[in-house]
């Protein structure tokens, strides 16, 4: 017979903790790498791959939102990026590792801290609205579920409680 519901919840929360894990190390060296690589680099690389699909594609979006980019990549700009990935992927590594040792106190902060990052997305989103944004946010929001079922299941339930079934 199939696994039994909360095994596999369980096992959906730590794949979403993988997966949050992973994501945050590659924020966290994405964020080093951009304080470590000068603004005109960035800006050269982004020209010669873009300036490589409008040859091919002159319509292409992408590539052209690319180039605009690049040509208002200041090094404020850069250095924003650069904090802004550092200090969003070090905050979710702690996060992930607290909830993989299974720190009772990690699993409402973590709640607190994706509900923040929801709200600055949302945010983010009524200035500049982007898909990527709202796909974070429902991903934060089914890691937040999972946390929150985790949470209970690992709970002691009061005597009264399991004396009546609940």
């Amino acid at each position: 017979m199939g696994k039994a519901p909360g095994r596999l919840l369980h096992q959906a929360f730590e794949a979403s903790l993988l997966l949050k894990g992973l994501f945050a190390l590659s924020e966290t060296l994405a964020g080093l790498g951009l304080y470590f690589i000068a603004s005109d680099t960035i800006k050269n690389a982004v020209n010669w791959l873009a300036k490589a699909e409008i040859v091919e594609d002159p319509g292409d979006f992408i590539a052209r939102h690319l180039i605009d980019f690049a040509h208002g990549f200041s090094i404020d700009t850069q250095n924003f990026f650069a904090f802004y990935l550092v200090s969003h992927g070090v905050v979710k590594l702690l996060m992930v590792g607290a909830l993989w040792l299974r720190i009772a106190w990690a699993y409402p902060a973590s709640i607190i801290v994706l509900l923040g990052f929801i709200a600055y997305q949302v945010h983010r989103y009524m200035i500049l609205p982007s898909i990527a944004l709202i796909l974070l946010s429902i991903l934060d929001i089914i890691v937040i579920w999972l946390i929150w079922l985790e949470y209970k299941a690992m709970r002691p339930r009061p005597a009264s409680a399991r004396r009546n079934g609940i």
